[in-house]
């Protein structure tokens, strides 16, 4: 197919790239020129504007940083008149929309989309740059179903597990609660290593008591946060790679935005947004989201 793609960032680029392997042609667009330019020497058409990355093509894919530029990349509007995609694209064309955002955003541009005659789906990942290098990813996909199995033969090209959320802006609510989730047990873990740690524990050992007992989770066994403990993680590098704090407080301000609209109480989502706030303001937003344990550690 000929697809449309536009955001080439840190997860856009492998993406668009794993596409052309599978034998895609792809017209590119990025506000970045040296990110469009890695591109072009793979022999992407390059386009001038959003709109006209949309034009004459089969298919379109977004990857974008925040619910603005999501609204602003489709619709236009902020950005200048006729130069969004639901401008430049023809009726019939399948939207997919592979950036992190709120619910209530993706499901305002599926019916913008709708209006103009193009369905839509809301596809965020979940496989970090690695998974996106790699081909790896999981798409959490919210649609019709008639949509969503239009859409997975191309996802199936950037990941291996594509799942079926539900209507429009399921995708990103299973993306934006997994996160909740896994911000609050990441706390809790960097939480009961510091204490043990302080009270005289040796880290690994009682990690290893963690990971055999109920205090196990994904953060304790597959990625703890405390130095040393396991190997090829973000804690035993300076915390580099991997998934940034400031990421993580991305998704968690969607959350509690979303739940406050949805009057649906989440409090320790809200108290996990608040520790990562205060972790980016002290100057860790850049480090991978395990450094939370930093507010813990008193060295």
């Amino acid at each position: 197919m000929k697809i449309g793609f536009i955001g080439l960032g840190h997860m856009g680029n492998p993406m668009a790239r794993n596409l052309l392997k599978h034998g895609h042609t792809l017209k590119v667009f990025d506000v970045v020129p040296d990110l469009v330019r890695k591109l072009t020497e793979l022999g992407c058409e390059v386009a001038s504007s959003p709109a006209a990355c949309a034009q004459g093509v089969e298919l379109v894919v977004t990857m974008l940083p925040s619910s603005p530029h999501v609204r602003s990349v489709y619709t236009g509007k902020d950005s200048g008149k006729d130069s969004g995609i639901l401008s430049g694209v023809s009726p019939g064309v399948l939207l997919i929309d592979s950036s992190t955002i709120d619910p209530h955003t993706a499901r305002d541009v599926a019916m913008d989309a709708r209006a103009h005659g193009n369905n839509m789906v809301d596809a965020p990942v979940s496989g970090g740059t690695g998974g996106a290098e790699a081909g790896t990813l999981t798409f959490m996909v919210g649609g019709d179903s008639a949509d969503f199995e239009k859409a997975k033969p191309i996802l199936q090209c950037m990941g291996k597990n594509i799942v079926h959320c539900g209507g429009a802006g399921n995708g990103q609510v299973a993306k934006i609660c997994n996160n909740m989730m896994l911000a609050i047990e990441m706390i809790a873990t960097a939480e009961g290593m510091a204490l043990a740690v302080t009270l005289g524990m040796d880290p690994k050992v009682f990690a290893g008591i963690a990971n055999t007992s109920s205090g196990r989770c994904w953060s304790s066994d597959t990625y703890n946060p405390f130095p040393g403990v396991l190997e090829n993680v973000p804690a035993s590098r300076g915390y580099t790679g991997g998934f940034g704090a400031d990421l993580m407080l991305k998704d968690l301000t969607l959350v509690t935005e979303a739940a406050k609209a949805a009057k649906q109480p989440v409090m320790l989502g809200a108290a996990a947004q608040q520790l990562y706030q205060m972790h980016s303001t002290m100057g860790h937003g850049a480090l991978d989201f395990s450094s939370i344990i930093k507010l813990y550690k008193k060295d």
